[in-house]
């Protein structure tokens, strides 16, 4: 019987899932003992217990009052924001609260009112814990998303903040960086900063609401789509340097930069229109224990790991008073499937220290003891890229942002030029030097070969000359230049080849015609593919040459149509759909003649304005002049009498009877 209670102990793990388990009661020849799994809490979600700030003084709504309108209907503005009235107070814990029967509650900043002076708001979630990212960070908008805004990280609760993704309508004008995709990312790229422009443009307030961190996407790079693969994400999350901290976080930090405009331009005859407004936060992710705990709880304010392995802390981050005896190790995911956990033993004593064997790697790395996160004054916070700061109370201005952001230009030319910096090279740690043997003949790892690129055009790169650069790089420095040409396959476009010593792979320099990449074997920004010219030839690259007013960028994609605003079209965005007419740009038709929009006998004018008669106004000719000035109606019986039969003839056609007398 106790064999049997053993073995179902044993296999609970797996039953549970992955990493549920910190410990099994199991019987072996020395008699039973304890064996230890690294494990970790199941996720949850954390808005629950979040503490959550907005600044500076002042940017919410209600104080004093003031009314906003809306983008549907900007004449519409008879909404009302007030901070003494519970019906109509719009405080920042309407961003967590259960909405009942689908009616959105939500925190409201001041209208832009000050315009020309930016409207800027921080938003900050403190959880005084470490926690780890396992979903997507989604903040629901209400009556538009920002057209910019930025998510930034902390690590040390509030202390100091990092970029960890940037949002505009145009990344290069905002950011001075190029608009990329998470799902573009490579295996080598996963904990890339980078600026997305999919959230931040406009689609009416009743479209699209949401704005994303995509951590499922990230994931999805190691795991697959569906995250079937978790243990090559988990395997990954080990080996690769700065990985796990990348998706742990003790504060996050959205800073609001511009808000919705509702169109291309701002109307300031409107100003009531402009504003913030957020109705949900949803941060789904589980406490950070260093794999040492599979139980996490509301203790005190804060969240606290319930620590296992003899460990102890807020992060399960030291060793107990009595269990020194060797320094303190975070848990591993590896071996799989149980990994290590490391746990902490006493002197002298078997008591902990019963661990399932791990797999010995072959050089010296840092793969079952990766740094951590802020845990306690014991542990370090690994270097991160330096970035200009603000205190809570300070927001700076978008341009004064922009300049604190490197341009973040092709990453293949950024990395041969100049040695990487800190920030693009974070996930990737140098290595050791490793024996004569191993140098002599390296093993390439999938995605990082270093002519991959060249096979999928047809021409391998010989061996020798992988052995030859490398050998080369022991005496020229990390970054070893080949001048002669038979040594570069670029395709024509450059003579001039590196070795990246922290990339294990050679990349041409200083590509030509209009081309990028490794080989050469992209086009620039701005340019596409001449499908019908060879890669080597010199007009293998195209210019884009999209319109400057009718486009979102000067990007194309492969077939050299351009991103057209909203109303353009036409491959290269110089022309308007219909309904809409050219003014240095596409805007929409107020009136057209043959739809007859114009109301009272109203003419369009040039697709713009109705050129309304005696005694009517407004955009459509649909307002009198008698509701807003009496001496207009005195002064124009005419129209008086026009308004009279307007409403007989309405009453009429409500009335069907009165035809008959």
């Amino acid at each position: 019987m106790p064999y049997l209670v053993a073995l179902l102990l044993h296999c609970l793990p797996l039953a549970m899932g992955q990493y549920d388990i910190c410990k099994s009661w199991v019987t072996t020849d020395d008699g039973p003992s304890w064996e230890f799994y690294a494990c970790q809490p199941k996720a949850m979600r954390m808005k629950d217990y979040v503490t959550v700030r907005v600044d500076p003084a002042g940017i919410t709504c209600g104080d004093p009052p003031e009314r906003f309108c809306t983008h549907e209907n900007p004449y519409l503005c008879s909404d009302e924001c007030d901070a003494s009235n519970p019906d109509l107070a719009h405080p920042p814990k309407l961003m967590f609260d259960t909405e009942d029967e689908g009616l959105a509650t939500y925190w409201q900043s001041v209208t832009w009112r000050r315009y020309p002076e930016p409207l800027l708001a921080n938003i900050t979630l403190s959880w005084n814990k470490s926690i780890e990212l396992t979903d997507d960070i989604v903040i629901t908008f209400e009556y538009g998303r920002p057209t910019i805004m930025m998510l930034e990280k902390s690590l040390d609760n509030g202390r100091t903040w990092h970029p960890y993704q940037y949002y505009a309508d145009d990344c290069m004008e905002a950011f001075s960086m190029p608009a990329r995709r998470v799902r573009d990312l490579s295996t080598t790229s996963a904990n890339r900063v980078l600026c997305t422009e999919e959230y931040s443009r406009w689609a009416g307030s009743k479209k699209e609401k949401n704005v994303r961190f995509e951590v499922r996407d990230r994931f999805a790079i190691f795991a697959g789509p569906d995250l079937k693969n978790m243990d090559n994400l988990y395997t990954r999350l080990e080996s690769a340097k700065g990985l796990k901290d990348f998706f742990t976080v003790t504060d996050l930090r959205m800073r609001l930069l511009r808000p919705a405009l509702g169109g291309t331009y701002v109307q300031r005859e409107n100003l009531y229109k402009y504003f913030y407004a957020v109705s949900n936060i949803e941060v789904t992710g589980r406490c950070k224990c260093n794999l040492h705990a599979n139980l996490c709880t509301f203790r005190e304010g804060s969240l606290q790991c319930e620590c296992e392995h003899n460990t102890t802390g807020q992060d399960c981050g030291k060793c107990k008073k009595n269990f020194r005896s060797r320094s303190w190790r975070a848990g591993s995911y590896l071996p799989l499937p149980n990994g290590s956990p490391n746990a902490c033993a006493a002197a002298g004593s078997a008591f902990g220290t019963y661990e399932r064997p791990q797999r010995v790697p072959t050089t010296k790395s840092t793969t079952t003891t990766p740094p951590t996160a802020t845990t306690t004054t014991s542990t370090t916070t690994p270097p991160v890229p330096a970035t200009t700061t603000w205190p809570a109370t300070t927001i700076k201005p978008a341009s004064e942002l922009a300049a604190s952001v490197p341009v973040q230009e092709t990453q293949e030319e950024t990395a041969v030029q100049r040695p990487p910096s800190s920030a693009a090279l974070r996930p990737r740690p140098k290595p050791p030097e490793p024996p004569e043997s191993i140098r002599a003949a390296p093993k390439s790892k999938p995605g990082r070969t270093a002519h991959s690129a060249g096979r999928r055009h047809g021409k391998k790169a010989a061996s020798s000359k992988i052995s030859k650069l490398i050998r080369l790089k022991a005496d020229s420095g990390p970054v070893a230049p080949i001048e002669k040409y038979e040594d570069c396959e670029c395709y024509g476009h450059s003579n001039r080849c590196s070795y990246i010593d922290f990339l294990n792979v050679v990349t041409c320099v200083s590509c030509k015609h209009n081309t990028r990449g490794q080989h050469c074997q992209h086009c620039r920004l701005g340019f596409y593919r001449n499908s019908s010219a060879e890669l080597d030839d010199e007009n293998v690259c195209i210019e884009c040459n999209c319109n400057q007013i009718g486009s979102v960028h000067d990007r194309c994609n492969e077939t050299g149509y351009c991103e057209c605003k909203e109303g353009a079209t036409g491959p290269k965005c110089d022309d308007c759909l219909p309904n809409y007419y050219w003014r240095q740009g596409c805007f929409p038709n107020v009136c057209d003649d043959e739809l007859l929009l114009c109301q009272n006998g109203g003419t369009c004018y040039q697709n713009q304005r109705c050129l309304c008669p005696a005694g009517f106004k407004g955009v459509l000719c649909q307002q009198s002049r008698c509701e807003a000035d009496r001496k207009d109606c005195d002064a124009a019986p005419g129209a008086r009498t026009g308004l009279g039969t307007l409403l007989l003839g309405a009453l009429a056609l409500q009335l069907p009877g009165w035809v008959d007398l």
